[in-house]
């Protein structure tokens, strides 16, 4: 999960109606080109289950925008920030997974420039969360991050500060196993140099500042970050021509091992007419050292044996590697059951609305869930339970809001 689908998702306001509509070619974020689905038929590839339903909605209020949110993998409760326009206020609350429902307000700011990002829970149920403080410039003067540990206590109970000052997390990697997590953040006052933080979150303490390679993982780039634990790597993939459209520069995979420094990269799969385009989502599984990806224009997943430097891509269903509409999004991993799941914006089975996949971890399609609406989600699983959940958008009479958080089984 990472903090750029705050700002995509307020993009997405702009993009949804143009990405949705079947008669012609949009323009995106990478001004890139769109291929219509049209108006063919289409069918659940016949090897697919389609038993998911969607559960409870959880919705944080008229002019609400959700940023940021996680559920714990080993209990019951999740951390939400949201933002409301409509009274001036932002928020940190716990929710219940089961109901969806708000258990506690933990932080509230009124009638303040600041605002709260839920930035990850991490092992041992350890909530994140910065509060960026804004000045008379309305500039960001600070980011305050605030821990709950745990997030069951609904509460601060401490401070976490980077060695960087001004350092803000971009995006983390979703490990609630161990107590090492890496965030990717960058650096404010140093032109947004990009760097790997390494840290035990619940005792506040940090291995060296991991400097990355400014030109292949600046923002523009749309680098994201994984781990795997066992190896005790931290996992990137990244756009180093910043998803040109035809580009012939292949994604970026980069291993970077925590024990010893060393750096192993390779190349990532540039399938399709105009090629992969941008990184859209990354996940590890730990246990079986497999990475899941998602690109951005041929609507393409990807499986790497990371051990191997090698893999396999598969396409969405329905769709082929022109079909940058269809592109999938987030990427999650259920490391007890052995899936991956990919949220996909439009749904190139039904032809309206939005989906979600998951395939085993040699690129077989085995569940299909949908009925969604979303543009650009997070997405967050508890696979011992087998449910999820994901941000999705309502609508009013002045458009989309995210303000909704969807679960749902799989």
């Amino acid at each position: 999960m990472k903090r750029a689908e705050r700002s995509a998702a307020v993009l997405s306001l702009l993009l949804l109606p143009a990405l949705q509509s079947p008669s012609g070619a949009a323009a995106n974020t990478a001004g890139a080109f769109v291929r219509s689905l049209g108006t063919a038929s289409r069918t659940l590839p016949s090897d697919a289950k389609a038993h998911g339903s969607l559960g409870p909605v959880l919705t944080v209020g008229k002019g609400g925008t959700i940023f940021g949110f996680d559920i714990d993998q080993h209990g019951s409760d999740g951390l939400l920030a949201f933002e409301n326009s409509s009274d001036n206020r932002a928020e940190v609350d716990t929710f219940d997974q089961t109901t969806a429902k708000i258990t506690k307000r933990v932080a509230t700011l009124k009638n303040s420039q600041n605002d709260f990002v839920m930035e990850g829970i991490f092992s041992d149920d350890v909530g994140l969360v910065d509060e960026e403080i804004v000045g008379s410039s309305g500039f960001v003067t600070a980011e305050d991050y605030n821990v709950l540990n745990p997030v069951t206590g609904g509460a601060f109970t401490g401070t976490w500060t980077p060695p960087i000052a001004l350092e803000r997390v971009e995006g983390y990697a979703e490990n609630q196993t161990t107590s090492t997590s890496i965030l990717f953040a960058i650096e404010l006052t140093n032109n947004d140099v990009p760097d790997l933080l390494v840290s035990d979150i619940a005792a506040g303490t940090f291995a060296p500042v991991i400097h990355l390679n400014a030109n292949d993982f600046a923002l523009g780039a749309q680098p994201q970050v994984a781990q795997d634990a066992v190896l005790d790597d931290a996992v990137l993939a990244t756009s180093p021509d910043f998803g040109e459209v035809g580009g012939t520069t292949p994604p970026l995979i980069e291993l970077i091992n925590l024990s010893s420094g060393k750096i192993t990269k390779f190349n990532g799969f540039n399938n399709g007419p105009v090629g992969a385009g941008f990184v859209n989502g990354l996940a590890v599984d730990s246990n079986t050292h497999i990475a899941c990806t998602t690109t951005e224009l041929n609507a393409s997943v990807e499986f790497y044996d990371l051990k191997k430097r090698a893999g396999i891509t598969v396409s969405l269903p329905n769709t082929n590697t022109n079909d940058q509409i269809a592109a999938g999004w987030s990427v999650a991993v259920d490391q007890v059951n052995k899936l991956f799941l990919v949220t996909q914006p439009f749904d190139s089975v039904t032809g309206t609305g939005s989906a979600i996949y998951a395939y085993d971890e040699k690129g077989k399609l085995v569940e299909s869930i949908h009925g969604f609406t979303f543009s650009f989600p997070g997405l967050a699983l508890n696979p011992s339970a087998r449910i999820g959940y994901v941000s999705i958008e309502s609508d009013n009479s002045s458009g989309p809001k995210l303000n909704q958080l969807q679960e749902f089984s799989y």
